[in-house]
C-alpha cells in the first residue's frame, strides 16, 4: 500500500509540474525563474516545518540505495550537480527533496561576476539547456563562512574553479588562484570532498588544465598541500581520449579519488551531440547540458570504467531523467549520479521518483545493494 501511495504522490506531482507549473516557468526567463526558485528554497530551508512538508512531497528512501564511499555515507546515489546552487544557498532544503549529496559551486578563489546576461537557454524540444554563466559566485571566502553557520544532513562536495578573469588567465595565476579557493574550505573544514573543476567551457580562456601537462602542474602544487578529503576531477565530454588517458595516468600519480563524467560540452559540432539538438540554438555562447548530452557522456563513462577497472570512483553526470538513466550508469560503472537539468524539465519530484525506481530495477534484477550493481554490465 505504501508503495502505491509514493506512485500515486510522484505522478500526481509530476502531472502539477508538467501542465500548470512549467508552461508558466518556460515562459518566464530562464536565469530569472532560477534565482526566484532559489530563494523560495532558502526561505523554505530555514523553518523545520517546511522541511517537513517538502520531504512530505517529494523524497524517498530505502536502505537498499545506502553505500558508504571513502569512508562518506550516501543515503541514496542522486546528487544535485554543481552548477545549480552555486554560491550554497539550498544546503537545508535539498535533503529533503530527497537527494543524497549536493555538490556547491563551482566557487573561484576571489568574487566572479560570470559572463554578461543573457547566459541561460531553455531547448524545450531538446532537453537540454545552454549555459553560459561563466562561473559567476561570490567567491570562497564569502561562501565558506556563510557555511560554517550551516548543519548538515548530507554530504556537501565543493567544486573548485579557477576565478572567470584575466587576472588568473596564465597558467601560474590560475594554479594560485585553485589554491587559494581549496585551502580557505580546507581552513573552514567545509565539504566532504573537493572537485576540481578543470571543465568549465565559458571562461576567460578557455578550459587550459584540461591539457594534461597543465593539470600536472596544478596537481603537483596541490599535493603540497593538505589532503583530508577525498578529491575528483570533473571532465569535458569533449576531451580527446589520448588527453584522457594522460588525465587517468595522472590522477593514479596524484592519488586522485575519481572523476566526474561529464561537464557541459562546447563542441556543438560533435554528430554525437549534433543528432541529438531538435531546437534552433539560440546562440554560438555557452556549454549544453541535458539528453543532448547523454551520449557523449554515456560514452566516456564507459571507457573510463574499462579503463580504470574500479580504480576510481566514477560519479555519471549528464542527461539523467529518470531511474532508467540513473541505473543505466550506475551498471556502466558508476557509483553517485548527478543531475540538474533533468530536475528543470522534469519537476523536483523527480528525484524521489528516481530513487524509487532504482529500488524497483535493483530488487527486480536480484540485487540488495546497490553497490552489487555498479559496473555490473562490464563484468557480462
Amino acid at each position: 500500500m505504501f508503495d502505491l501511495l509514493i506512485t500515486i504522490r510522484e505522478k500526481l506531482i509530476a502531472w502539477k509540474y508538467r501542465y500548470l507549473l512549467k508552461p508558466i516557468f518556460f515562459r518566464l526567463d530562464p536565469e530569472d525563474v532560477h534565482e526566484r526558485v532559489t530563494r523560495l528554497g532558502q526561505f523554505l530551508g530555514r523553518f523545520a516545518f517546511f522541511r517537513f512538508l517538502t520531504r512530505a512531497c517529494f523524497s524517498y528512501q530505502d536502505q537498499i540505495l545506502e553505500q558508504t564511499i571513502l569512508g562518506i555515507k550516501f543515503k541514496n546515489p542522486v546528487g544535485l550537480a554543481a552548477g545549480f546552487d552555486k554560491e550554497a544557498q539550498l544546503t537545508q532544503i535539498l535533503p529533503a527533496v530527497g537527494f543524497g549529496f549536493e555538490e556547491i559551486g563551482s566557487i573561484t578563489g576571489e568574487p566572479c561576476a560570470g559572463n554578461p546576461k543573457p547566459r541561460l537557454w531553455r531547448l524545450p524540444k531538446s532537453e537540454s539547456l545552454i549555459v553560459y554563466y561563466g562561473l559567476k559566485n561570490q567567491g570562497a571566502e564569502i561562501i565558506a563562512k556563510h557555511l560554517q553557520t550551516k548543519d548538515f544532513t548530507i554530504p556537501i562536495g565543493v567544486s573548485l574553479a579557477k576565478t572567470n578573469n584575466q587576472e588568473t588567465a596564465s597558467i601560474p595565476a590560475g594554479i594560485v588562484d585553485y589554491l587559494k579557493a581549496y585551502q580557505i574550505f580546507i581552513n573552514a573544514k567545509i565539504g566532504y570532498y573537493f572537485t576540481i573543476n578543470i571543465s568549465c567551457p565559458n571562461t576567460f580562456n578557455g578550459m587550459p588544465f584540461i591539457i594534461p601537462a597543465n593539470l600536472a602542474l596544478l596537481l603537483t602544487e596541490l599535493n603540497k598541500l593538505a589532503r583530508p578529503r577525498p578529491i575528483f576531477l570533473k571532465l569535458s565530454p569533449d576531451i580527446p581520449l589520448s588527453d584522457l588517458d594522460q588525465i587517468i595516468s595522472l590522477a593514479e600519480q596524484y592519488k586522485i579519488s575519481g572523476f566526474i563524467s561529464t561537464n557541459l560540452a562546447k563542441d556543438k559540432s560533435n554528430p554525437a551531440m549534433t543528432e541529438r539538438i531538435k531546437d534552433t540554438l539560440p546562440t554560438t555562447n555557452g556549454g549544453l547540458s541535458g539528453k543532448v548530452v547523454e551520449g557523449l557522456s554515456d560514452n566516456q563513462l564507459r571507457y573510463l570504467a574499462e579503463k580504470t577497472k574500479g580504480q576510481f570512483i566514477l560519479v555519471a553526470c549528464g542527461g539523467i531523467f529518470n531511474a532508467l538513466d540513473a541505473y543505466r550508469k550506475i551498471r556502466a560503472g558508476a557509483s553517485l549520479v548527478q543531475l540538474a537539468t533533468g530536475m528543470i524539465f522534469k519537476g523536483p519530484q523527480v528525484i524521489g521518483a528516481i530513487n524509487h525506481g532504482l529500488v524497483h530495477l535493483l530488487k527486480q534484477d536480484g540485487f540488495t545493494s546497490i553497490t552489487e550493481a555498479v559496473g555490473v554490465d562490464l563484468k557480462v
